[in-house]
């Protein structure tokens, strides 16, 4: 065990300590007897046309809402509001809409139908924002219906598993009732009401709602193992709801000196905290916790974070607040969506006019993550749906479909099939990084429909099936000592022949520094690997000079994509004649400038030992360099960073 873990454990030990001098109150029931109601009795204060609160999650009161349904006959026109709820939703029936109307934050399977029948209503607002709306009477709540730990020796009652916007409904509402459960793990933090803020006490010892994660498909790992790649040791990880923000997880136990603050997290957290992935030792707000507005999972979790002082549960306005997130160090934002247009709008509500979830914190955190030093903003989302009958990268959205991120705050977009850099790209640039990580199957119909939609020029129409085009913003030139003028390009399918005509004329030397082999030539299949390439995961560039038949081709310059480490292989071709004259030195830096963009960390190649020039290229680079003998080769990694 490290010093830094034996001094986190022994500070948890001290905590654990002081917490259990707060004992709970054996006999609260007793003490606070005249506060006391039945279920039924207690749901009686609830008068026709008020507005409920019911809470959050896996925290839904149910005895609570089951008893409040039991009257419908004689309450009217009683709104019900709430976030997420898990538990049953018995009042979003058809029959019942003259006695409830259902006003869902975010819509979650047990309203969805009554929501998209148009029976009820789904309000779409930034989470952060929420409290406010109670807290200035813009939304005034006339009862809450909670569910809290027994009261300790002191008075006070946690909020358990859900804290985000029930502490503000609790402290607004006119009447507070109640559900008080034994059961319910007593989190720490900003989680506490006490007993005299509340109206009514109603005894019960019921389990609280389990969520049960499902075990999650290849494409969805696949998608976790990308995101992992971005996050870097001493980020500050933000988990948002779905499977794959969860599935990220299991990839991120290599990584060292993790910070949390997140609005939620499941059962997962529990093995990426034992991993000793985290160590909070690096966040700059909230140093050593676990930062959580609610969680969502088994009695496993609940047990793990009853009296656990590394977890501090707070408010959805002090969680969410973009302002706190952004002072984060290294803040990664992980987020997801139903479509994504070329253009880098994402939708995450609806399904066309189908409203089907909610905007919930993926604005909040997507906003203060790109803001944090270092940090990172990204949205995940599979590349089909149904059965892989569509494509959930677009053209445009589907008619109806609402913008949750804009094309203006969008930074990475991942899915099984890569990762796509859109912040400060042109629209051709984000169009064409977005093709490269649809389905393979809707590829050539995406670029299509982009040059109908003039997101790129008709001079790809030629290449619309192959998806081998690069940003012409990848274009520069350079002028050498000696005054002569390079084009740098991207790689077009139309080099085929001059590839091949500046491999023959490659002295053996030089074929073997770049490809490590005796071989007198190089396969055309080898040549066309180098030609079609996706411009994402490989970059090919070409640096050219005017002839009276063309451009020739005097030097080429690659990266390839390793997704799973987030660093790319580099090596460069130099014609003989046009050696040591700084095109390699050139490359390389045009290529970082590229990767960067491209939001890739680093450079790794391997160079012969005596390949004495190729090797100065990269000692001499300004970036941080390292490099490592292993028999006739070097082994250089390159850091960006």
């Amino acid at each position: 065990m490290s010093l830094l873990q034996q001094t986190l454990v022994s500070r948890l030990q001290k905590d654990r300590a002081d917490m259990s001098k707060i004992t709970s109150d054996a006999q609260w029931e007793e003490t606070y007897k005249d506060l006391i109601a039945a279920p039924d009795e207690a749901v009686t204060r609830i008068t026709p046309g008020q507005r409920v609160f019911v809470a959050t999650g896996c925290a839904q009161p149910e005895v609570l809402v089951k008893a409040l349904v039991a009257r419908k006959k004689e309450l009217r026109d009683v709104e019900i509001v709430h976030l997420l709820t898990l538990g049953d939703a018995p009042y979003a029936r058809r029959d019942l809409t003259q006695h409830f109307r259902v006003n869902s934050f975010f819509i979650s399977h047990n309203v969805r139908d009554i929501i998209q029948e148009g029976l009820g209503s789904y309000t779409p607002i930034f989470l952060s924002d929420i409290p406010l709306l109670f807290s200035s009477g813009r939304l005034p709540l006339d009862v809450a219906l909670i569910q809290v730990t027994p009261p300790d020796s002191q008075g006070m009652c946690s909020l358990g598993v859900s804290v985000d916007i029930v502490k503000s409904a609790a402290e607004n509402a006119s009447l507070v009732i109640a559900q008080v459960n034994p059961q319910m793990p007593r989190t720490l933090g900003n989680s506490f009401i006490h007993i005299y803020d509340i109206d009514i006490l109603v005894p019960v010892n019921t389990p609280i709602i389990e969520v049960v994660p499902e075990k999650p498909s290849d494409d969805i790992k696949k998608i976790g193992e990308y995101v992992a790649a971005l996050v870097e040791n001493e980020s500050t990880i933000e988990f948002g709801i779905g499977a794959i923000p969860q599935s990220v997880i299991e990839f991120l136990k290599e990584k060292k000196d993790l910070g949390v603050h997140t609005e939620m997290f499941t059962d997962a957290i529990i093995d990426l905290v034992a991993s000793g992935a985290v160590t909070g030792k690096f966040k700059s707000v909230d140093r050593g916790k676990i930062v959580a507005s609610f969680c969502m999972g088994s009695k496993k979790l609940y047990d793990y974070i009853d009296n656990n002082p590394v977890f501090s549960f707070h408010p959805t306005e002090y969680v969410n607040d973009p302002f706190v997130i952004s002072r984060q160090h290294k803040q990664v934002a992980i987020n997801v969506a139903l479509e994504v247009d070329l253009t880098g709008q994402v939708c995450a509500d609806s399904l066309g006019t189908q409203f089907y979830s909610g905007i919930g914190g993926q604005v909040d955190f997507n906003r203060g993550a790109a803001r944090s030093h270092g940090g990172k903003a990204i949205i995940a989302l599979p590349a089909t749906a149904k059965d892989g009958t569509i494509s959930r990268i677009t053209t445009h959205l589907s008619t109806g479909a609402g913008v949750v991120t804009t094309r203006g705050d969008v930074h990475y977009v991942v899915t099984e099939y890569g990762v796509a850099y859109l912040h400060g790209k042109s629209i051709q640039e984000r169009a064409i990084a977005l093709i490269c990580i649809a389905h393979p199957d809707f590829r050539a119909q995406l670029a299509k429909e982009a040059i109908a939609a003039k997101y790129l020029s008709p001079n790809y129409a030629e290449i619309e099936d192959k998806i081998v085009v690069g940003s012409p913003e990848f274009r520069t030139v350079h002028v050498l000592e000696d005054g002569t003028l390079i084009h740098f390009r991207p790689m077009h399918p139309t080099d085929e022949p001059g590839l091949t005509e500046l491999f023959h004329e490659l002295s053996e030397q030089t074929k073997y520094y770049r490809f490590m082999s005796r071989a007198r030539h190089v396969p055309r299949k080898q040549i066309q690997e180098f030609v079609f390439i996706n411009h994402r995961t490989d970059i090919a560039i070409v640096a050219t000079v005017p002839e009276a038949h063309g451009d020739e081709i005097v030097a080429i310059g690659r990266y390839y994509l390793d997704q799973k480490t987030n660093f790319a292989e580099v090596a460069f071709t130099v014609r003989d004649e046009w050696q040591q004259k700084g095109i390699g030195t050139f490359l390389l830096k045009h290529l970082a400038i590229i990767a960067r963009r491209n939001g890739i960390t680093g450079f790794t190649a391997e160079v012969l030992i005596d390949n004495g020039p190729m090797r100065a290229v990269f000692n001499k680079s300004e970036f941080r360099v390292t490099s490592e003998p292993s028999e006739d080769v070097y082994s250089f990694r390159v850091e960006f960073a």
